[in-house]
């Protein structure tokens, strides 16, 4: 793939923050996007990298009134010995791929466009953050961009990614949250897209999320949409549990985000030797288990966050700590080998790192 090079002109050059502290996450982007688009017939063409402005949508651009679209989230980090590297991120566009499917989009060829996305990334290699904690975060998206109304697969789409230096994603940083289970709305169906990166799962939380946070919890726990029991993930990352020291996660089963950092924990405690399970599991096996005192910890695992303990878990007005409502030694073990990886200060027994 030819990519284009367009760059911006010295004058418009903006300053990347002189500290993350008090940047609110995602509000932030460099100075230079990659574009191209596909149509039939044609495939993926027009590759370039260009400088950040808005995109140019007809009005009857069929993403805006049917979602046909998709997304992803991964991160360039800044080791310590001042390399800048990638986390898996073929994983990302495998993914990707895999929601192109279910969206029907054209699918991305992906080492191609890992090569776009490096080209990007060393052209502003200066927006990655150095601080600890900080890295710069990637969107990849794909567009329907036919111009008709009228529901039907669309025959043209836009591919771009952008980048933002990025903190925490929480502002409470690695510290437990308090996590609120929705009874009231379900997230996604068997044979549904809950599966799937794409747009209008995520739309469809909101309302229970902020239902959530206006009772002073941080995020919601959905529960599966038919018996409403079995426990799936929270809305920005998946869920574990400790359960008499085995680590126990949702299992995967359609509606459920497939994610790279929960792909990463299994893998991880398996090269450690530890019980690791995917498991259909229900909130009432959960609460009981807080109960009697075999759940231990439970946190979530997502790329925005990495690792978050969860301090509270709330079920029908009643709040369950969870051990001490401290951060637990599971939750932190995972957390700081990861990000050690990540940063380079750990060994990375998978090859999951790789330079830009």
């Amino acid at each position: 793939m030819e990519v284009k090079l367009t760059t911006i002109t010295p004058e418009q050059l903006k300053t990347p923050p002189a500290t993350m502290s008090g940047v609110v996450f995602g509000v932030v982007f460099t100075d230079h996007m990659f574009c191209m688009e596909w149509e039939d017939g044609k495939g993926w063409h027009n590759a370039e990298i260009k400088p950040y402005a808005p995109l140019m949508l007809d009005p009857s651009s069929m993403v805006l009134h049917y979602a046909q679209m998709s997304f992803e989230g991964l991160k360039a980090y800044r080791s310590d010995s001042g390399e800048h590297v990638l986390f898996r991120p073929r994983e990302n566009f495998k993914r990707m791929n895999r929601t192109s499917q279910r969206m029907c989009l054209p699918e991305l060829d992906v080492e191609e466009v890992l090569v776009a996305l490096k080209q990007l990334l060393r052209l502003d290699s200066g927006w990655v953050p150095d601080e600890a904690g900080t890295s710069l975060y990637i969107r990849p998206a794909i567009l329907a961009t036919e111009e008709a109304i009228g529901l039907k697969v669309s025959s043209k789409y836009l591919f771009f990614i952008i980048l933002s230096p990025v903190g925490p994603y929480y502002p409470q940083g690695f510290n437990p949250v308090k996590i609120m289970v929705s009874e009231k709305y379900v997230r996604g169906v068997p044979g549904g897209v809950g599966f799937a990166k794409t747009g209008g799962n995520y739309a469809a939380s909101n309302l229970a999320e902020k239902e959530a946070k206006e009772l002073g919890y941080t995020q919601v726990l959905w529960l599966d949409g038919v018996e409403r029991r079995y426990i799936e993930e929270v809305g920005a990352m998946n869920i574990f549990f400790v359960i008499n020291d085995e680590i126990v996660t949702p299992q995967l089963t359609g509606s459920i985000l497939p994610g790279i950092t929960r792909m990463s924990v299994l893998e991880l405690g398996k090269l450690w030797g530890l019980e690791v399970k995917e498991i259909r599991i229900t909130i009432d096996e959960v609460l009981n288990g807080l109960k009697e005192g075999t759940v231990t910890e439970v946190f979530g695992a997502g790329t925005a966050a990495v690792i978050t303990p969860v301090g509270i878990l709330s079920y029908k007005g009643e709040d369950y700590l969870i051990g001490s409502g401290e951060t637990g030694p599971v939750a932190t073990r995972f957390y700081e080998h990861l990000t050690g990886i990540q940063y380079g200060k750990e060994k990375d027994p998978f090859g999951w790192v790789e330079a830009i």
